[in-house]
């Protein structure tokens, strides 16, 4: 399956150390041996049950999933790039998120991100709608939270603002199509685990490592527990477990019959509510002078203060069929011109492959969800002194 088709996870949860550093240690032999200064990417195919790889493409150059990459770990790419090739070493190099650091190291995390391509196909009738090795996908989106589930919900919300999440009531059970890939893949699965198939059934048919299996049951465990309650039942334990495992507000009140809005009132009375979490490249050994920024409920604690006044603007989500690049470039004038105003501002947005998700274009990068829920929480937190909507096109 084509990169651009998968289902990307980062730090990577299902490869041993070994298998790590083999891959690592033949990235960098190859890119001496064929003498690439500068970004490069390698993709590799590992067979699960054996340590026999092979590498598929090497890319000197910078694609999606470099723009991914420098996304997902904050670590600029394009821009130690270009410094590398006016003859700049690495330790010569800044790293522009701590300021501290120099840009000789290699970024950790500590927390986790998912990227989840659009596909558009419902829009062709004749297309077929298995993935392969050539690539359909017209966007992608990128989630990050402290948890697997969190961030994997959070992705399939971006993807469609038509979904709740792992939503086992979309799609029916078929073991064809949980063995072929398709673009509602994930949706079978979902309503199969609610149906009582096995981990190791599962497997057996889709081939996703056991380990996501084991998440994904998670979730569908959690909404068959939500279920049994009403609303009135609630606890704030339960609540807080819900938002754990990336569950909105939304997805909570389908469950016990609610409305979005009464879960939300009910959310806040409980005193539950998203803590404002800082992307620094470096797992906070070292303090980050950006505000690459993400919301969670896996935390105890804000990493940044909210004293200033800031103006929101909303960004255009997926490139989608009929919404694309255009937008950007519409909200990122917005940014630069309240600028050259000397307004702060804050930016949301959840695309990897957009200039407004550069975390130097604006003041506060919050790499989040564009829906009300997440958009309240921010506005709520900032309290800023106003919000730009007509920017993003369609989805604000």
């Amino acid at each position: 399956i084509h990169t651009g088709e998968s289902i990307v996870v980062a730090p990577s949860q299902t490869l041993s150390n070994r298998d790590y550093n083999i891959l690592r240690t033949t990235a960098i032999n190859v890119i001496r041996h064929l003498g690439v200064v500068g970004e490069c990417n390698i993709q590799y195919a590992l067979n699960p049950s054996s340590e026999e790889y092979y590498i598929i493409e090497v890319n000197a150059r910078l694609s999606r999933s470099s723009a991914l990459a420098s996304k997902a770990t904050g670590y600029p790419l394009a821009y130690v790039a270009a410094k590398l090739s006016l003859g700049i070493p690495l330790p010569k190099i800044n790293n522009s998120v701590t300021g501290v650091t120099t840009a000789c190291f290699e970024p950790s995390l500590d927390y986790c991100v998912v990227k989840i391509p659009r596909w558009d196909l419902s829009k062709f009738t004749r297309v077929s709608t298995k993935i392969g090795s050539s690539m359909k996908s017209v966007g992608e989106v990128m989630a990050i939270g402290r948890r697997f589930e969190e961030a994997f919900q959070k992705a399939l919300r971006m993807v469609d603002e038509k979904v709740t999440g792992f939503d086992p009531y979309i799609e029916s059970v078929s073991d064809e199509e949980l063995k072929e890939p398709t673009d509602k893949r994930m949706y079978v699965v979902a309503a199969a685990l609610r149906s009582g198939y096995s981990i190791d059934q599962l497997y057996d048919l889709t081939k996703i490592d056991r380990w996501f299996l084991q998440k994904m049951k998670n979730i569908i465990d959690f909404y068959n527990q939500l279920e049994k309650v009403e609303q009135t039942q609630l606890t704030p334990d339960t609540v807080l477990k819900a938002k754990q495992i990336g569950f909105s507000d939304k997805q909570i009140a389908a469950c016990v019959k609610s409305t979005e809005l009464a879960i939300r009132k009910q959310r806040e009375e409980f005193n539950v509510t998203p803590f404002v979490k800082q992307i620094d490249t470096v797992a906070a050994e070292w303090p980050a002078t950006t505000n690459y920024l993400y919301i969670t409920y896996n935390g105890n604690s804000h990493d940044l203060t909210f004293n200033e006044q800031h103006i929101i603007v909303i960004g255009s989500g997926v490139y989608r069929i009929g919404s694309s690049v255009e937008f950007d470039w519409c909200a990122v004038g917005c940014l630069r011109e309240l600028r050259k105003l000397n307004k702060k501002t804050v930016m949301i947005n959840y695309n990897p492959e957009t200039v407004s998700t550069d975390y130097d274009m604006s003041d506060r990068l919050y790499f989040e969800e564009i829906s009300f829920e997440v958009v309240m929480d921010i506005y709520n937190l900032e309290n800023p002194v106003g919000v730009i909507l007509s920017m993003g096109g369609q989805l604000p």
